[in-house]
């Protein structure tokens, strides 16, 4: 680990602060993209698809975007997937995601995406895959944004389905790095999907999986024992156990942790209350990230500049350490992390100066 942690200052001017986590170079692990779809670009593909939508116009979808808990909003996540049919409506949607990455300075995404969300309403999975992949490319050779995109099984389905949408979806196997658990976490506990999971890991598929934001500490350790996760989406709840805490700090299992979005579903009451600092002070590698920042007002850079103009315990050291940690924890190569890590350097040695 770089020393520049203990040569910044403690504090730095807000504004001064804001521009530092602007600037610093991040990976983000935790982007729905479905979950990045604008009310604008909903009523665009709308109208190009010819699908009828429920709300008269953008404001009063966005108005609507006031939930009360996780099922809430993903009433409203699957109605406005709706509206994405053709592998052009795939690359629009994820190319508008990489344009605010790289204004986020953003070098690095793992993008989750919900095959069976489309495959439902008869949209192939190829054709997801493939207007996806076209932006990751194009993201990759405009900006010089790395990504990598993660398959995501629905909880709520069965493990019966889980394992159709896998089958679905690897012909196109090159095109997707790992899997994910994601959707409704209440009553659907991680060993539902151990069969499934288990194949995905003979596949040499990489594993995630959401646990811990609505659902128990004891879902995060079924996530690790069961599905053998190698990151945890969310994780807030871990702190209802210290053993798991401890367990988790011993081996650097990455937390993705979405600040705004867990003030939006409940799971905090405002950024205030957060237990980021916490997950800090217990050594577990945490990173920031967005989730569904179209639904839950802000990307990357609004979760970082809000989240520590609320927790004004949080410094330049925890910033440097947050996006550190957001390169190891990637699945990026060695080289590429070690490269980042040094860019990361520099720019935080511009503001020890």
């Amino acid at each position: 680990m770089s020393d520049l942690p203990s040569r910044m200052p403690a504090r730095l001017a807000p504004e001064r602060m804001a521009a530092l986590l602007r600037e610093m170079p991040k990976a983000e692990l935790h982007i729905h993209i479905e979950g990045s779809l604008e009310p604008e670009l909903i009523f665009r593909l709308a109208a190009r698809n010819g699908v009828p939508l429920p709300h008269p116009s953008v404001e009063a979808l966005r108005a609507a975007y006031a939930f009360t808990d996780l099922q809430s909003f993903l009433d409203l996540y699957y109605a406005g997937a709706g509206v994405l049919r053709r592998e052009e409506d795939f690359f629009d949607m994820a190319w508008a995601y990489f344009e605010r990455a790289a204004a986020d300075n953003i070098v690095h995404a793992e993008v989750f995406f919900d095959p069976q969300t489309h495959t439902a309403r008869g949209v192939p999975t190829g054709t997801v895959v493939t207007g996806l992949e076209h932006a990751c490319r194009r993201a990759h050779a405009e900006f010089g944004i790395s990504s990598r995109l993660i398959l995501c099984f629905l909880r709520h389905l069965s493990e019966e389905e889980a394992f159709a949408a896998l089958e679905q979806a690897l012909p196109h196997r090159s095109h997707f790095v790992g899997v994910g658990l994601d959707s409704s976490e209440r009553g659907h506990p991680p060993e539902k999907f151990a069969r499934v999971f288990a194949r995905c890991r003979e596949l040499g598929l990489r594993v995630v999986a959401h646990a811990g934001e609505e659902g128990p500490a004891a879902y995060i350790e079924g996530a690790l024992d069961v599905l053998r996760a190698e990151r945890i989406d969310h994780g807030v709840r871990c702190v209802e156990s210290p053993e798991l805490v401890r367990r988790l700090a011993a081996t650097r299992t990455p937390l993705t942790v979405c600040p705004l979005s867990n003030v939006r579903l409940r799971v905090f009451r405002d950024l205030a209350a957060h237990n980021l600092p916490a997950l800090l002070d217990a050594g577990l590698c945490v990173t920031v990230n967005s989730d569904d920042p179209a639904y839950f007002g802000g990307y990357v850079n609004d979760n970082f500049v809000q989240t520590f103009a609320a927790l004004p315990g949080l410094g330049p050291a925890h910033a440097y350490v947050l996006a550190r940690n957001s390169f190891e924890a990637s699945f990026a190569p060695a080289a590429d992390k070690q490269r980042w890590i040094a860019a990361l350097d520099q720019t935080f040695a511009r503001y020890a100066a």
